[in-house]
Order: structure tokens, then sequence, then C-alpha cells
């Protein structure tokens, strides 16, 4: 990957800074450039009216689809609440050792859980929620580490308790991963 990049995506509104405040951290994890281009998708066709969400699988097949690039790895970032059929939400997904993922800032935001907008921590949120789905198009698995960004997240209090970077078994496994390309 290191002849390639990531490129961030953000579809709907977002505040101008908010993922370049982001950047050095995610090219520092995965020792490639990170760029941000605009795109646009319409998400009415993913919206699932039973649920009032929309539907990460068929999200995350369109964004590899249309967006999706053999030399670089995308993410699709999104302000709307995701669903899988197996769960009642997600903050993301990507495709393991694929080339595509999506992350939803919706369930991100303190007011969602009606407290004090919190500016730091959503992006602190932000920044491990990008990393890790990152981390799954690169082969990385959930790790089990309490402090790996690859920990599983089921709450947004379990993003809070990990840090944004790899833990040493998931940082050689990226390493080993980019020196066998």
């Amino acid at each position: 990957m290191k002849e390639g990049y990531i490129t961030l995506i953000p579809f709907g509104y977002f505040d101008a800074g908010l993922l370049e405040r982001i950047l050095g951290d995610v090219e520092g994890e995965f020792s490639v450039p990170v760029r941000i281009r605009d795109g646009f998708l319409d998400l009415t066709e993913f919206y699932h009216t039973a649920r009032n969400q929309y539907d990460g699988n068929r999200l995350l097949t369109a964004i590899n689809h249309s967006f999706g690039s053999e030399s670089e790895k995308t993410l699709g970032l999104f302000d709307v609440d995701l669903f899988i059929p197996i769960l009642t939400f997600i903050f993301g997904q990507a495709f393991l050792n694929g080339r595509s993922g999506i992350v939803s800032i919706y369930r991100l935001k303190n007011e969602k859980y009606g407290m004090k907008p919190d500016a730091p921590l959503f992006l602190n949120r932000l920044r491990k929620e990008v990393i890790h789905e990152l981390g799954h198009t690169f082969g990385l698995i959930h790790c089990l580490h309490p402090a790996c960004v690859m920990r599983s997240a089921t709450y947004v209090e379990d993003i809070d308790q990990k840090d944004h970077r790899f833990c040493m078994r998931c940082r050689a496994a990226i390493e080993n991963a980019e020196s066998a390309r």
C-alpha cells in the first residue's frame, strides 16, 4: 500500500476543518498519504423506513463499487444512522482486506445521548473510528488489547476507552502486510 493512498470522502455536510484535524494521525498510523475528496450519493435508496436507519451493507457496497480503486483505500463518511441486519446500529464497517469502508458520525456526537456538545471528544471518536475501519481494509481483525484502536466497540463508551493507535501486535501485522506487497 505504500505506493497508494487513503481517500476520505465526506457525503453530506461536514465542517470544513473536521477531517483535516485527523489527517496527520491517520497518515501516521498507516504510513501513507491521506487525501480528502468530495462525493455525492443519493442516500434515499439506502434508507430503510421500518428501521428509520440506513442500510450499512448496501451503502458499503455502493462506496466500494462507485468510489473504490485498486490503488487506494477509500472511506466514505456519513452523518446518518447506520445498521446491519444483525445489529441495532453500527458506527462503521469495512471490507476485510478490501479497499473500502464507511463511518458515520451520527452516534459519535454527545448530543445523540442528551449531553452537551464536546468537540474534542467528538473529534477523538471520529479519529478512532476512521483508523479502526481503515485497519480492517488493511486486514486487521478485532483485537483484544484494551487500548488498541482495533478493539471492538459496541457502545460509544467503548470508543472512548481505547486509544487511536494500534497495539504492538496490530502494528506488526500492518507492517508485515506492507512488506509482503
